[in-house]
């Protein structure tokens, strides 16, 4: 089924073909923005300066040009990579899950190095907190 929607511009030099491409890639950039947010797991970030839109929407099509998958793609596989923090006597545990194939192919396609496996282990203290 066929949608319809009401396209318009102030610049009467634009053809329908050229709004209507402007409107998808400003709709590309917008979803782009709440994948971001949603996958750095981000406060939200307010643009008004062009160069850093453009920096965001570089950022994604680099991923998606150097590795031959989709945003939409990208995103799930990053979703699956978590990180658990685990309190101990001794202080907090900061460990990844398992990289699985797909995360290594990702971070070897972006040139990428991977998250280690645990990103923050403790010193042990001379005289460790009960818990």
């Amino acid at each position: 089924m066929a949608r319809k929607f009401l396209v318009s511009s102030s610049d009467d030099t634009l053809s329908a073909e050229d709004i209507v491409l402007g409107y998808e890639a400003l709709w590309r950039v917008e979803r782009a923005f709440r994948d971001l947010k949603h996958v750095l797991d981000i406060r939200p970030v307010y643009h008004r300066l062009s160069d850093r839109i453009r920096a965001h929407v570089l950022l994604v099509r680099v991923a998606e040009n150097e590795t031959g998958q989709t945003w939409g793609h990208l995103r799930q596989v990053l979703d699956r990579l978590q990180v658990g923090i685990h309190q101990t006597k001794h202080g907090e545990v900061w460990k990844t899950n398992r990289l699985d194939k797909e995360h290594i192919e990702l971070f070897e396609k972006v040139k990428i190095k991977a998250p280690p496996r645990f990103l923050a282990i403790p010193r042990p203290l001379k005289d460790p907190p009960s818990l």
